[in-house]
C-alpha cells in the first residue's frame, strides 16, 4: 500500500504550507503538488485552498483528515502485526527524548518485559519534533516528551512532574571560588520559570542543548547548573554534587502522547505500565521493578 499521498496530506495540514511540507518530507514542491492532485482526483474533492500565506483545508479536507490519520495508523499497525516474531501477539512502538530514557523509560521497559511478555516492543530515542510526527503518522504508538504541542488527533496526558534543581560539584570546587554556570536548554517553559523564580540568574558561560551532556561535563570539569533531581540524586548521595543553597526548584513536567484513534486494547496495558512507573518514580527516584 502506498501511503505517501496520505502522509503528504497530513504534513501539509501540520505545517500549513506545501513548501514547508516539501522541506519536511525532503521532496520537491512539485512532488507534493502532484501527490495532492492525485489524491484529490481519487477522492473527487478539493482538499486545500492555496494562497499567499500557505494552504488551508476545504470542508472536504477537514472531513478527510480524521480518516487520513486512521488510515495511516491502521496501515502501520498491520505492517508491524504481520512481522511479529513467534510467541508475540501484539506490537508496541514507543519513543522518548533522550533524557527521559534514564531512568523513567528504562524502568518502564524492564517492567513491561517482565509483566507483558507477549508484547513485542520497538524503542526509539528521538527529538521532540520527530516524536510528534511519528505519533501523528502511526509510526509510533506512544511518545514520552517534555512540552508537546497541542494538535488535533492527539491525546496529551501529564505523566510526571519532575523537578529541576541547582547543583554544583564538590570535589572540583577548588578550581574556582565561583563555579562555572552551565546553562542546559530545558526549553522555553524552563526559561520562563527561571526568570520568574530567580531575581538574578548566574551569567552562563556554557550553553548545552542536552541534559546528560551538561551533567557529564560538570562532573568531569566542575561547575553548577540546573538538572533533574532524580538523575542528580545518586551523585548527591555519593558526595560528588551538592544542592546550591537558597536556589528554587523548578517544575518540569513530562507528558505521554498517543493518537486519539489508537487501539486501547493494544496500547492500554503499555500506558498503564508507564503510569505505574511514573507514579512509583515520583515517590522514590529509584524504582524496584520485577
Amino acid at each position: 500500500m502506498d501511503t505517501d499521498r496520505v502522509n503528504t496530506f497530513l504534513e501539509i495540514v501540520r505545517s500549513g504550507s506545501f513548501i514547508r511540507a516539501a522541506e519536511k518530507l525532503h521532496v520537491t514542491q512539485t512532488t507534493v503538488s502532484a501527490r495532492i492532485r492525485t489524491l484529490e482526483e481519487e477522492l473527487g474533492r478539493q482538499l486545500f485552498i492555496r494562497n499567499r500565506s500557505g494552504a488551508r483545508l476545504t470542508p472536504a479536507g477537514e472531513d478527510f483528515r480524521k480518516y487520513a490519520l486512521t488510515l495511516v495508523q491502521v496501515w502501520e499497525r498491520a505492517r508491524h502485526q504481520l512481522s511479529l516474531p513467534p510467541g508475540r501477539d501484539a506490537f508496541i512502538s514507543i519513543g522518548g527524548e533522550l533524557s527521559l530514557w534514564n531512568p523513567l523509560m528504562l524502568d518502564w521497559l524492564i517492567h513491561v518485559r517482565a509483566t507483558l511478555p507477549n508484547i513485542a516492543i520497538r524503542t526509539q530515542v528521538a527529538l521532540p519534533e520527530q516524536i510528534m510526527e511519528m505519533v501523528h503518522n502511526g509510526a509510533m504508538d506512544i511518545g514520552v516528551m517534555y512540552a508537546p504541542r497541542i494538535e488535533p488527533g492527539l491525546t496529551i496526558e501529564l505523566l510526571r512532574e519532575e523537578k529541576l534543581v541547582m547543583v554544583r560539584t564538590t570535589k572540583l570546587q577548588g578550581v574556582s571560588s565561583r563555579p562555572e554556570f552551565i546553562y542546559v536548554d530545558w526549553g522555553p517553559q524552563f526559561a520562563a520559570q527561571q526568570k520568574l523564580v530567580m531575581d538574578e540568574s548566574p551569567e552562563p558561560s556554557l550553553f548545552v542543548g542536552l541534559g546528560p551532556l551538561g551533567l557529564a561535563f560538570m562532573l568531569r570539569a566542575g561547575g553548577q547548573g540546573y538538572f533533574r533531581y532524580s538523575v542528580a540524586k545518586p551523585y548527591i548521595d555519593a558526595g560528588e554534587l551538592e544542592l546550591v543553597p537558597d536556589t528554587p526548584e523548578i517544575t518540569y513536567p513530562a507528558y505521554v502522547i498517543y493518537a486519539e484513534a489508537a487501539d486501547e486494547q493494544i496500547i492500554g496495558p503499555a500506558l498503564q505500565a508507564l503510569r505505574y512507573v511514573a507514579e512509583a518514580a515520583s515517590n522514590s527516584p529509584f524504582l524496584e521493578v520485577p
